[in-house]
């Protein structure tokens, strides 16, 4: 039987790659994204790169009132769920929001908040079904609070705590939670940032959180390099850390 495969924040360039490796699987898909256009084109893609069946909505997700019912949309649209991706997010203006606590709280409600509005109703569904697995986007900026992005960082490593506590209490009902952390990606979120070796390209780290979530894994890295760079950055003592400004700059 088709696996149903539910991704939310599926027009980004990312999720769009994993939706179309699911669609050549033969795969039911149901995409979810804020971008009617963009979405339109992904269903298309899907359709003609061999997916069971792709349906679609429209959503915001920054509106926390409408998530529940976003996803219990999605379960019917797909007649039960298999495979969940959360794929959205925003990099926000660190500076503003050093400024502006509405800036601040955008933030961290795209980034944190929204996504736990998200997860709640999914992992009631899975662990009543006692199956399934949910994977998660989130960055290795959630490991230390730089000054370039500290506010989107901490968002990410608000969420990184919440899925360790939801991985354990899913346990027990067989359901999986994999953390995806990501490091830069070469993407329209990015498109401002001057691009170095260790940007992914959105194909490769689709094809890695893909397999991260075949795998059961409860975290991943993507790409695979980050695991060896990250408990570097994260254990350098700070008195060090605020001397090296290719790490404590902005």
């Amino acid at each position: 039987m088709a696996k149903r495969v539910l991704i939310l924040g599926a027009t980004s360039a990312v999720a769009s790659e994993v939706a179309q490796i699911h669609a050549r699987r033969g795969e039911r898909l149901h995409l979810v994204g804020r971008n009617e256009a963009k979405l339109t084109e992904i269903v298309r893609v899907c359709t003609q790169a061999g997916a069971a069946s792709v349906t679609s909505q429209c959503a915001d997700f920054d509106v926390l009132t409408q998530n529940e019912d976003v996803v219990r949309a999605a379960i019917d649209a797909l007649s039960g769920l298999d495979v969940a991706l959360i794929a959205h997010g925003d990099l926000g203006d660190q500076q503003a929001s050093e400024r502006s606590f509405a800036d601040a709280e955008k933030i961290l409600r795209t980034n944190f908040t929204s996504v736990v509005s998200l997860l709640i109703p999914l992992a009631n569904a899975l662990e009543k079904e006692r199956s399934g697995c949910v994977g998660v986007i989130t960055s290795v900026a959630g490991e230390r609070g730089r000054p370039r992005n500290y506010t989107y960082g901490a968002a990410k490593g608000a969420l990184n705590v919440f899925l360790q506590g939801l991985r354990t209490r899913l346990y027990a009902s067989s359901v999986k939670v994999t953390t995806l952390k990501l490091g830069p990606v070469d993407s329209p979120m990015t498109k401002d940032h001057k691009k170095h070796m260790l940007f992914g390209k959105p194909a490769g780290v689709a094809r890695d959180i893909v397999a991260a979530m075949d795998a059961g894994k409860a975290e991943a890295y993507v790409p695979a390099f980050w695991g060896a760079i990250m408990p570097v950055v994260k254990n350098t003592p700070e008195q060090v850390f605020q001397l090296l400004p290719f790490l404590s700059g902005r």
